[in-house]
């Protein structure tokens, strides 16, 4: 079983790049988001998320186990859901889904309140939970910018 949750915590090993695992998750995230808009319905992305953050919770819990450390860097399933809440719903052009990447991206890395302090939760909920919330600070950022945007650039 510890096979299968780092193979799943590292998305495919994906955490595993030798340069910016937590970008290369992201990215992981946008691919995940886009199959879903191209094969499913309404109900599929907010599905996902549920399903990946449950999954995540677990195989976060293995791999913290595994390398003995806190939040490991080459975990990355949590910049997948952080992505994912990040777009969901949102009728966005491909620039659209570009800013909403760099703007989870920084609020991955800032961790404006409370995302910081769901850190500190135990095990692997602390792993996907500060990622979750930067995800929900990402879709309504990119909600304020949709309404603020001239002529939809963004969607």
């Amino acid at each position: 079983m510890t096979k299968l949750g780092l193979l799943l915590a590292t998305c495919g090993y994906v955490g595993h790049v030798p340069l910016a695992p937590g970008t290369a998750g992201t990215l992981v995230g946008v691919a995940v988001f886009y199959g879903l808009r191209a094969f499913g319905g309404t109900v599929a992305e907010p599905a996902a998320i549920v399903i990946l953050f449950a999954v995540g919770v677990w195989a976060s819990g293995v791999a913290e186990r595994h390398w003995q450390r806190t939040d490991p860097g080459p975990v990355v399933i949590d910049e997948v859901v952080g992505t994912l809440l990040t777009l969901l719903w949102l009728p966005l052009t491909g620039l659209g889904v570009f800013v909403g990447f760099l703007v989870f991206r920084v609020l991955d890395v800032v961790k404006p309140w409370p995302a910081d302090r769901f850190e500190s939760l135990h095990g692997g909920l602390g792993v996907m939970a500060d990622d979750a919330m930067a995800g929900v600070y990402g879709h309504l950022l990119l909600r304020l910018m949709i309404a603020l945007a001239p002529a939809g650039w963004l969607v």
